[in-house]
């Protein structure tokens, strides 16, 4: 930081905040990003200030990289050729007609239902029960895997 190289630091603490804290604490990304704001329009010196809440904030808060993870799965089998089509039903069905329910081509609209939540189908068929997304071991996540818990019974 000396050497006026904000820029760099700044990128690596938004880094940090998705990839390294991510779902425990999902408000750390707007608090650091207002922190990188606030340093970049101040400048050096003062900008050490806010660069210093965002890395005590980072430092002290709770830890999660399952989103990072699970987008470094997706990708991964993407590589791997894993790239199909998706479900029909997800795709532009107002094209399809009055006939598309008959098709199996209907939408279920989540927010018609209770809890807004409809069990269906949205990976398409080679990998419809691959599962990218793991809770993290913490209170945010853990509240998460308790509600869809009980809301899909």
């Amino acid at each position: 930081m000396e050497a006026g190289d904000i820029i760099s630091l700044s990128r690596r603490l938004l880094v940090i905040a998705s990839e390294d804290i991510g779902l425990a604490y999902p408000q750390a990304v707007p608090i650091v990003k207002a922190c990188v704001d606030s340093a970049m329009q101040l400048g050096l010196p003062e900008a050490r200030i806010p660069l210093a809440e965002a890395v005590i904030l980072l430092a002290t808060a709770p830890k999660s990289n399952s989103a990072y993870k699970a987008i470094a799965a997706a990708f991964e089998d993407i590589s791997n050729g894993a790239a199909y089509e998706f479900p029909r039903q997800l795709q532009n069905v107002h094209c399809d007609g009055e006939g598309a329910a008959v098709r199996g081509q209907h939408y279920l609209y989540p927010h018609d239902y209770p809890n807004h939540w409809v069990k269906q189908q949205y990976l398409p068929d080679p990998i419809k029960d691959h599962v990218y997304y793991e809770y993290g071991d913490n209170k945010l996540e853990n509240a998460a895997r308790e509600y869809w818990s009980r809301i899909k019974k």
